[in-house]
């Protein structure tokens, strides 16, 4: 009877797993194996709650596989041909990798699958093939194109098209699975301590309970909450997107048969999802812009350095800290070092504020970023840098600086979110805690003086913006 193998990725579930059935009907009576590759390159770039995350993950996969996962460490491309040898499999099945790190690795797998045999008696079968099946999106990176047959750099064309192409149904999962049980593994990765991700688990059980609990008390408000950071507004479905513990197809089909479905709120969570399907498409055409400006257009911008300039590297750590005198930023810092998260208006204040109050470029904030945070994406977390930057998709103006006290004022009215991460800010009532300096007793508790002057530096990011452009039309 065939064995296949079946590598988890950035899909640590059973349910809506294409490369799952797949699979099983490539092992018919047979068995299947189910692997987890540690990788040290991967490893290491995680930080300790999306590491916490990971092992919380593996671990519902272990369950739901009956004890059968197998964990091994090392690279893929040897690791993977060397079990497949092990157990004699026909063939190995993962969903379709759409990051750049993630498309090198699988070529290196089949590269060296080339040259490891199939089981005996498989007749004209010469080697193992890697098959990929499925996407960790509802739409596959790279299907869809302009009428020119270009790529989509900006996102409400892309928007269009998506919802027009739509996605298939949910994929069932299959009955009658036997998973192959007692291949020797390593134990799993300990979760780093202290490192908790949050009351609900990354597990495929956990996002099934929080994404019901958002649909039945979340999605109806979703218009009006989404950009509150004081309010628990949104669905925090982003880590199960990103540990594929839940797929985006489930979420879509289950909206479709939502009381609301044609609501502002539900049109507007499908949208925030569409997003995510943009960015990884910008990424698959574009893998460079992973770690480079999109657009070239400011390539001639002028950054402060932190490597070179003290004064730079000094605001930069405070920035990191929480302790730049910018209530709204701090709290969001605060947030992220604690939680390893950070809502999403608020991400946007913070990387604007780094980007044009301070003038670092976005490469330093997004990898401090994917260090702490437990829904760290590359295609979503480095492109929204751009786009608040203004060198990627759909670039928004350089001239759109946010204001931290504004948006402050804006999103947290009343201070709540600012007053729960910055306790030296608790004592100052309602809204004044955006503008401690306004207050006679703002400083009494320590709370740190502003380090730059937004309305300068603003100014400052105009004039080097307006420098780059005479630079790139000249």
């Amino acid at each position: 009877m065939p064995t296949t193998l079946l590598w988890f990725r950035r899909d640590l579930r059973l349910a809506d797993l294409p490369a799952l059935a797949a699979a099983h009907d490539a092992a018919g009576d047979g068995q299947i194996l189910p692997v987890f590759v540690v990788d040290p390159v991967l490893w290491s770039g995680s930080g300790a709650v999306r590491t916490h995350c990971l092992v919380e993950a593996l671990e519902g996969v272990r369950r739901a596989t009956d004890g059968a996962l197998v964990i091994r460490t090392g690279p893929a491309a040897t690791v993977i041909p060397q079990l497949a040898r092990e157990v004699g499999a026909s063939s190995i099945h993962v969903s379709g990798e759409t990051t750049p790190y993630g498309r090198r690795r699988d070529e290196a797998v089949r590269t060296a699958l080339s040259g490891t045999p199939g089981p005996a008696g498989a007749g004209a079968r010469d080697q193992v093939d890697l098959v990929a099946t499925g996407t960790p999106y509802a739409v596959g990176p790279g299907r869809l194109h302009t009428q020119e047959g270009r790529p989509f750099r900006v996102f409400t064309p892309f928007s269009r098209a998506w919802r027009e192409h739509g996605w298939p149904a949910p994929a069932e999962v299959p009955t009658g699975v036997r998973w192959l049980t007692g291949v020797a593994g390593e134990d799993l990765p300990a979760a780093p301590e202290g490192a908790g991700a949050g009351s609900v688990p990354v597990t495929e059980a956990g996002a099934r309970r929080r994404w019901s609990a958002f649909l039945a008390a979340g999605l109806d408000h979703y218009d009006s909450t989404r950009d509150r950071p004081d309010l628990d507004g949104t669905s925090l479905m982003s880590v199960h997107l990103k540990f594929g513990t839940i797929h985006p197809r489930t979420l879509l089909a289950d909206i479709a048969r939502h009381p609301g479905a044609g609501s502002a709120a539900a049109i507007r969570f499908v949208t925030e999802l569409c997003w995510r399907e943009f960015y990884a498409d910008v990424l698959w055409h574009n893998p460079g812009s992973a770690w480079a400006d999109l657009r070239d257009g400011l390539a001639g911008l002028r950054y402060r350095d932190p490597a070179t300039d003290s004064a730079c590297a000094a605001d930069l750590e405070a920035w990191r800290q929480g302790r730049t005198g910018y209530p709204l930023v701090d709290a969001g810092m605060r947030q992220l070092r604690t939680e390893g998260w950070m809502h999403n208006r608020v991400r946007m204040v913070t990387a604007s504020f780094l980007t044009k109050d301070l003038h670092v470029w976005w490469p330093v904030g997004a990898r401090h970023f994917l260090a702490l945070l437990r829904d760290g994406d590359v295609a979503s977390n480095n492109h929204g840098w751009q786009w608040t930057a203004g060198t990627g998709t759909d670039a928004a103006p350089y001239f759109r600086v946010f204001n931290p006290v504004t948006q402050g004022s804006r999103f947290d009215p009343q201070g709540d979110y600012v007053r729960r991460y910055i306790p030296e800010l608790r004592h100052l009532p309602g809204s004044a805690a955006h503008e401690p300096w306004t207050h006679p007793e703002g400083y009494r508790h320590g709370y740190p003086p502003r380090i730059v002057d937004h309305a300068q530096e603003r100014r400052d990011a105009l004039a080097r913006y307006e420098q780059a452009r005479a630079a790139g039309t000249a």
